[in-house]
């Protein structure tokens, strides 16, 4: 009785071995004529005789599902997922082709992941980076674009575990890249080693050469805190500050950044050091300079903030948003000015504090004016400065420049 029973056992396990390896040959026939929809409704059937499979088995079904799921690039995002997590449970002893697929659908989704992107559509392209990464997860690369992906499209969340994720990795971004001079267009380009070899050969190219990138560590930090920021963590965007400035003391997106936490903190002193020592660093950047202005017009100094906009004016007359701000901050002095005169009463001294309210408005007006003026120059079609300058002429009796402007605007 006992034999017969261990007989009757047996027979069942090699009946169920053989409906399995029936069913993961209609899976791989289905998968083979692109016939996707029966491959996952058979790869469903199969799925609760995982257990039971031994490891080729197991690599086989999980290798034709992913590409049942992947269905030549037609799949969904979420089945994309499912496939990837599945090609990592693959044994490459057990399928040969494993690496040649992998490469293949790489391929395949770097061109989607990047045509997502040049369209605007960030949180699919952040989707597929980060597939790609789970796909090739020795190249961190695709991570950092899954990040910036987010970054863009605001999902913040999604983009700070990234970032994190590069952090911890100690993901640089440093790469080799190659360059040389176009002979006919007197430009550098970056071109990888072999074309660029062939390019010199064929004498188009001059002046070969290779360096080291940047290091995008202080990038990745950076935007660790930026996140925390805005998530108002503030001691936490201090924390990846401080830990990233103890490798790069003098970064100035870093020190920037820093500066700007603490001055949402209230710690004006620690902000005005970090204010000093950026300039004293880069004196001449103007777009540094504009920063600071709007840093400084943003926590209510007008003063500093214009202090800041000129400096960037003397360097560049013709940087246009230093022009505009500017311009905007003056003229917000009239708000003040005439809620002051609306609060006025008809008394004699009232009347006289009237007057001097108006002639100091006017002075605001006159003080905007240059500014004003050369935003147009710079930027001849901007027609809401116009309207601005154009009421600003009449208030301050320039009627003739108020006609002429209204006649070449239309307004």
């Amino acid at each position: 009785m006992k034999k017969q029973l261990i007989f009757t056992l047996a027979l069942f396990v090699t009946l169920f071995s053989f409906g399995q390896k029936k069913e993961l040959k209609t899976l791989e026939k289905a998968v083979k004529n692109n016939n996707f929809a029966e491959a996952k409704a058979t790869a469903t059937a199969l799925e609760p005789m995982l257990d039971s499979m031994d490891d080729k088995m197991k690599s086989k079904f999980y290798f034709n599902r992913a590409k049942a799921l992947y269905a030549n690039g037609s799949g969904n995002i979420a089945d994309f997922d499912r496939a990837f997590d599945d090609l990592s449970k693959v044994d490459k002893k057990y399928v040969r082709d494993l690496t040649e697929t992998k490469k293949f659908v790489q391929n395949e989704l770097l061109v989607k992941a990047n045509g997502f992107y040049t369209e605007g559509k960030y949180k699919e392209a952040s989707s597929l980076f980060s597939m790609l990464y789970k796909l090739v997860p020795e190249d961190q690369e695709y991570l950092y674009y899954a990040a910036v992906s987010s970054i863009q499209a605001q999902d913040y969340d999604t983009a700070l575990a990234h970032y994190i994720m590069l952090k911890d990795n100690g993901y640089t971004g440093v790469t080799k890249e190659y360059f040389a001079i176009n002979k006919e267009s007197g430009e550098e380009e970056i071109i990888d080693q072999r074309t660029r070899d062939l390019y010199i050969k064929a004498k188009t190219h001059i002046s070969p050469g290779e360096r080291m990138t940047e290091s995008k560590a202080a990038e990745i930090t950076n935007k660790i805190a930026l996140i925390y920021i805005n998530q108002d963590k503030n001691e936490l965007a201090l924390e990846a500050i401080k830990e990233a400035r103890v490798n790069d003391p003098s970064n100035t997106d870093l020190i920037l950044t820093e500066a700007n936490v603490h001055l949402k903190l209230g710690n004006t002193e620690d902000y005005g050091k970090l204010i000093k020592q950026v300039i004293e660093n880069d004196p001449k950047n103007k777009d540094l300079l504009y920063n600071l202005g709007v840093i400084s017009a943003k926590s209510g100094n007008a003063v500093d903030a214009k202090k800041y906009y000129q400096t960037v004016l003397e360097i560049d007359p013709s940087y246009i948003n230093a022009l505009k701000n500017i311009s905007a901050l003056i003229l917000e002095e009239e708000s003040a000015i005439v809620k002051q005169m609306n609060g006025l009463s008809n008394s004699a001294s009232d009347n006289i504090k009237y007057d001097e309210l108006k002639a100091k408005r006017i002075n605001v007006y006159k003080e905007a004016v240059p500014y004003l003026e050369n935003v147009l120059k710079v930027d001849s079609s901007d027609i809401d400065f116009a309207k601005t300058l154009a009421n600003i002429y009449s208030a301050i009796n320039e009627t003739e420049k108020a006609k002429a402007l209204k006649v070449k605007f239309g307004l």
